[in-house]
């Protein structure tokens, strides 16, 4: 990667002058002209995915970001495998937003969520490596003067067939770089990949296990202070004043600035000392209304929405449910509840700011790096030509750092100091306090039998936020938040799997005043818990094997059906477990991704889960990566079994309890079960895999607890269950 982590004071001065960044002229071509575009070393630019240096060296731009989820490794793979490249002499950089900007967005969308990473920028990212491949070898021909079509080009050393003369793709670079770049060009079938598809070791695993790696919260640059915030612990409060004089000579401090009409910060030659400063500040605020908010009140408010003469938006519907409902054989009724939860990124919110007055630039770790460019622009009052945001490594980002509150702190206190850089860093309870939040829900279940004991109609009605009225209002879709029903949604990305003739899924919108946000998984997370051991409760009420009877609802579903029966294969399903072990089983669809997962525990003492073993399947349509893909499944049931033992948000008098890790647990090594990772791409079609198997963790084991106590948990986190690891 190509960060600014140590600069000389001249060549700080130089880089945060420049307009371009790492690009000097051309931002007028897309794809590449007579103009050879250069890298910020020199080396010519192909097109703008791939940079070529003399020694062979090739540099992918890459636009997502990277947090662990090897995105950054998946899409060089893809355009290495149509450049026909040496991967052994593959690095990556990121481009700038200001830079994707002045180029008319070459680079499509930086943002990195909804594991879009891959799976939305593989049909562009492949054109461009395929692209940049006929441009190096046109290259070659025009300088043989042979017709291209007697070269061929393997690991970037480019062959006249009939003469047998070769050159590599360093020594033709800059005559690539001027030539016009094609527009139509073919892409290879994935089954002839040779470094997409194959597990092939991360990029940027050497600079993580060194130290080398620079994220957001190390950066340094000549002549930095420190910045720490404090914002009204409730939501929605005001600043109303804070006492300058009540740390009057704290050490290393240089100035208190308000920011926004919520927060305050300090600024200070240290970050501890800016801290230590902040926290004997006297602050006033005015908490507002929302001070009466308890999770109580937030409870109690949800509850009054699972009646169904509460006004709702549908969001699936086939058949009569009503009808079906009262002429049941057998009703089966259940609500469950879902906690608000927190991203709890181990590195907190952070940016490094400059504002000189004529530009502004950012340093930061971001999943969305033209949001913070645009939030940049925004605060800063200049135009965007003046300033850009460099992206850094992501030390855990889970959809928290989608948002730029973080960025618009950062350049509001930069104003304050113009011409000295300010490192912004949240501390541990301003970030636990200030998130946003995974949404909370409540959802009331009812199923009906008729005489034979089949499933005649299913109504599902959720009650609790949208995470678009906050987030992103204008994808609405006349007031109504479709996201909401992932994997309940009748198609598209986040289908249910399952025929049932009469069902109608619905939600009644209440929006309580923490903000919501895309919390990794988002809304499969709940969905597949209500749905997935409500499916269990049914079986159960009706006395039959919960494997079996999901299959009868599932003939029209190929694909969904196809990664659960892989998964009660892998565990055994058929055949007794040992004593004391119980099994639990759960699918599920997100991200355009199919999940499943079974597993096995044992409970001691009634309460106490040891969690032995899951198998997870996962068919994303195609794999760019086996071994990235089985290390995001095995990391999301961290994720998922975190969330289900230890997670939840509380509210008190209109704010966060919980403030550290104290208080929101994670789970540790010694729980962690054994991962078995079955990874089935069918073809036809491009998934996501860093969310999907997250969702089927928690329901898997809930209903392996009910199978082996007979108690059926409908509220989580556990821990409020007095239920815990073993």
């Amino acid at each position: 990667m190509t960060y600014m982590p140590h600069l000389s004071r001249r060549s700080f001065i130089i880089g945060a002058a420049a307009a371009g960044g790492g690009l000097a002229i051309g931002f007028d071509l897309p794809l590449g002209g007579p103009a050879v575009v250069r890298a910020a070393d020199g080396a010519p630019e192909v097109n703008a995915w791939v940079v070529v240096r003399p020694d062979d060296t090739v540099v992918v731009r890459i636009a997502r970001s990277e947090m662990g989820q090897g995105t950054l490794t998946g899409l060089a793979q893809l355009v290495a495998e149509e450049l026909e490249c040496d991967w052994s002499k593959v690095t990556t950089e990121y481009p700038t937003p200001g830079q994707n900007a002045a180029r008319k967005r070459v680079w499509g969308d930086f943002s990195t969520g909804g594991s879009r990473g891959i799976r939305s920028s593989q049909d562009y990212v492949r054109k461009g490596g395929a692209a940049a491949r006929l441009m190096l070898v046109q290259a070659a021909a025009n300088d043989w003067k042979v017709p291209v079509a007697e070269c061929s080009v393997s690991r970037g050393v480019i062959t006249h067939t009939p003469s047998g003369r070769t050159t590599t793709y360093g020594k033709v670079a800059e005559a690539a770089a001027k030539l016009e770049a094609p527009r139509d060009v073919a892409l290879k079938d994935p089954k002839d990949w040779t470094i997409a598809g194959k597990s092939l070791k991360r990029l940027d695993t050497v600079d993580k296990t060194t130290g080398k790696m620079v994220y957001g919260i190390d950066v340094k640059l000549p002549g930095m202070l420190n910045a720490a915030i404090k914002a009204c612990p409730v939501v929605g409060g005001k600043l109303k004043s804070y006492d300058e004089a009540s740390i009057a000579g704290a050490k290393g401090v240089k100035k208190v600035v308000k920011v926004g009409d919520d927060a305050v910060a300090v600024v200070a030659d240290t970050w501890w000392h800016a801290k230590s400063a902040l926290d004997a500040l006297k602050i006033e605020w005015d908490e507002g209304e929302n001070a009466k908010v308890s999770s109580e009140t937030i409870d109690k408010w949800l509850a009054e929405g699972l009646d169904n003469a509460q006004p709702a938006f549908v969001g699936n519907q086939n058949g009569d449910v009503k009808a079906a409902l009262a002429n049941a054989a057998r009703k089966v009724e259940a609500v469950y509840n879902y906690p608000y939860q927190n991203h709890a990124t181990m590195e907190p919110m952070n940016a490094t700011a400059l504002f000189t007055g004529d530009r502004c630039e950012v340093w930061t770790g971001t999943q969305n790096g033209e949001a913070a460019f645009t939030m940049t622009v925004k605060e800063s009052g200049l135009a965007a030509e003046q300033c850009d945001v460099h992206k850094l490594m992501l030390g855990g980002g889970f959809g928290r750092r989608g948002n730029s509150d973080f960025v618009r702190q950062a350049v509001a206190i930069a104003k304050q100091m113009p011409g000295t850089p300010v490192k912004l860093v949240w501390s541990r309870e301003e970030d636990m306090t200030q998130g946003r939040y995974h949404p909370i829900t409540q959802c009331k279940m009812t199923g009906a039998f008729d005489a034979d004991n089949n499933l005649t109609a299913l109504h599902v009605r959720i009650s609790g936020q949208s995470i678009l009225v906050y987030q992103r209002p204008e994808a609405l879709i006349k007031g109504m938040d479709p996201a909401t029903f992932a994997g309940l949604a009748p198609s598209g990305d986040a289908a249910i799997g399952y025929s049932v003739p009469n069902l109608l899924v619905e939600h009644a919108m209440r929006n309580p005043h923490l903000p919501p946000g895309f919390w990794r998984g988002v809304n499969i997370n709940q969905n597949a818990i209500y749905l997935e051991c409500f499916m269990d409760e049914l079986a159960h009420a009706t006395r039959q094997d919960p494997l079996e009877f999901r299959r009868k609802l599932m003939a029209e579903h190929p694909r969904h059906l196809a990664v659960l029966n892989a998964v009660a294969e892998k565990i055994g399903w058929s055949t007794p477990p040992a004593k004391g072990i119980y099994r639990g089983i759960a699918q599920h669809m997100g991200y355009a991704s199919y999940v499943a997962a079974a597993v096995e525990i044992s409970v001691s003492e009634g309460s106490k889960i040891k969690v032995h073993r899951m198998v997870a399947a996962t068919d994303p349509g195609y794999a760019v990566n086996p071994a990235q893909i089985e290390r995001q499944v095995a990391g999301s049931f961290v994720y998922g079994l975190s969330a289900l033992f230890y997670g939840g948000i509380t509210v008190k008098d209109g704010r966060v309890e919980q403030q550290n890790f104290d208080t929101y647990n994670s789970m540790r090594i010694a729980e962690m079960p054994k991962v078995e990772s079955i990874v089935m791409p069918s073809g036809g079609f491009w998934g996501g895999v860093g969310e999907p198997t997250i969702c089927v963790a928690a329901p898997a084991v809930l209903n392996a607890f009910f199978a082996a106590t007979g108690k059926r948990i409908r509220s989580v986190p556990l821990k409020d269950q007095n239920v815990s690891f073993a």
